[in-house]
């Protein structure tokens, strides 16, 4: 089998498995929860992406691994953790929340550029090492958890979705 074939395979296979357990184990807790504590656990996750420093690592790449791409993903990564680590102390306040939407936007731009730059560069499978698992396994749940990050922050919900529905339903039941 071609080597690109099984790479982006693999994170085809990971989207999909991602997203079965986002939307099976993942969101119907996290929208229990109000816009702040919903947010806490994505950017926890997140706050890993220092991980993506491995692609400076010589050894662990390969030498003919694009220092563009390399450097355009690494940094990018220490960035959103770093953004990801301010929102979190922050919330639940409004610069917390505002913080949020700068980690989110630019963690999301982030990962679509690492995208960008390798195709750009001509990444192949074999140029990654043992970071092969960064763009197959992590990357895929963390463009999700963005997605969810969006869906959270245009919400505004200050209470969880439950609680919001709940009264509405008692309302209806009195007619």
């Amino acid at each position: 089998m071609n080597s690109q074939i099984a790479f982006f395979g693999s994170i085809a296979f990971a989207l999909v498995a991602w997203s079965i357990v986002t939307a099976r184990y993942i969101w119907p807790k996290l929208r229990q929860l109000s816009q702040a504590e919903a947010l806490r656990p994505l950017l926890i996750l997140h706050s890993f992406r220092f991980i993506g420093l491995a692609f400076l690592v010589p050894g662990v790449v390969s030498p003919e691994l694009s220092p563009t791409f390399a450097h355009a993903a690494a940094y990018g990564d220490i960035v959103a953790a770093i953004l990801a680590l301010l929102a979190l102390i922050s919330l639940p306040s409004v610069s917390g929340i505002a913080i949020s939407w700068i980690f989110n936007i630019w963690g999301a731009i982030d990962l679509f550029n690492a995208f960008y730059q390798a195709n750009h560069a001509g990444l192949t499978a074999g140029h990654l090492g043992s970071t092969y698992f960064i763009p197959t396994v992590i990357v895929p749940f963390l463009l999700i958890t963005h997605g969810l990050g969006f869906r959270i922050l245009l919400s505004g919900h200050k209470e969880s979705v439950a609680n919001r529905v709940a009264p509405t339903a008692q309302r209806a039941k009195q007619f």
